[in-house]
């Protein structure tokens, strides 16, 4: 295990920089997002553009560049969501009284948008990767889709954890499709899922060979297994907005508390 350090590393260093940006640049005020979805729009161009150079690419370096790659991608998703660029047809609260069918429909429609440009995005880095060597890439890619949609699934059913303070001002109607409560019968098949899967890579981990193997596979157990402490923070006690206090711009509240009572006021 001598060397995961590295690798895992930088996987925690990307997540927390990368998501602390998205939540820096969220909270800026709503006439910067063109300019913030430009800059992302150009990293992902050139993520796009190594994708098909770090395919081919089988030494550590291109399992670095090829992870790297897919959370640029994953980067433009996340922030054309939360900036309000792509998320539904669906763009007000549920009533109080919704439930059932009906309101997973209304959630459903609140971020369809989204996931079908996550799915667009699955199917450029799969054909990016197509019958090449190095797909971490799209392994990367696919983790994270998981994990998020399992996370939104479990916010949906109920957690006693919602996150509220990673919701911006303008998307505070989400917060109508979120369910507090102690449990659901989802979280513990989610996270049990997730730790087999990585008790599996782990196997895989120990009898790598060569660089690229030993790279790639501590990459992903260091994904994942952020993802399933994610999926903790949703049941625990434990305050994960400050591993990102300093994203959290201070004139924000008041930017996103007068949005949030001009969506309170709407009809």
């Amino acid at each position: 295990m001598s060397d995961f350090g590295v690798p895992a590393a930088f996987a925690v260093l990307i997540w927390w920089f990368t998501t602390g940006i998205i939540l820096f640049l969220d909270g800026l005020p709503p006439r910067t997002f063109r300019w913030s979805m430009l800059g992302a729009t150009l990293a992902l161009v050139a993520a796009a553009a190594m994708l098909r150079t770090s395919a081919a690419d089988v030494s550590a370096h291109g399992a670095y560049t090829a992870f790297t790659c897919a959370i640029l991608v994953w980067g433009w998703l996340e922030m054309s969501f939360l900036m309000g660029f792509i998320t539904g047809p669906r763009k007000h609260a549920c009533r109080d009284r919704c439930g059932g069918s009906a309101h997973f429909i209304h959630a459903t429609q609140a971020i369809i948008y989204n996931e079908l440009a996550t799915l667009t995005g699955a199917v450029a880095v799969a054909a990016a990767t197509w019958k090449a060597p190095n797909r971490v890439a799209l392994w990367t890619f696919l983790n994270l889709w998981a994990m998020r949609l399992s996370a939104k699934l479990n916010l949906f059913l109920g957690v006693p954890n919602l996150g509220e303070k990673f919701l911006p001002a303008h998307l505070q109607y989400l917060k109508s499709f979120f369910r507090k409560r102690p449990m659901n019968f989802l979280f513990p098949i989610s996270v049990s899922a997730s730790t087999l899967v990585t008790g599996w890579l782990v196997q895989r981990y120990m009898g790598a060979q060569t660089p690229f193997a030993i790279v790639s596979y501590a990459l992903s157990i260091s994904l994942l297994g952020l993802a399933v402490i994610e999926h903790w923070f949703m049941v625990l006690p434990l305050p994960s907005e400050r591993l990102w206090s300093w994203a959290f711009r201070g004139d924000a509240a008041g930017t996103n508390g007068a949005l949030k009572q001009r969506i309170a006021e709407a009809p």
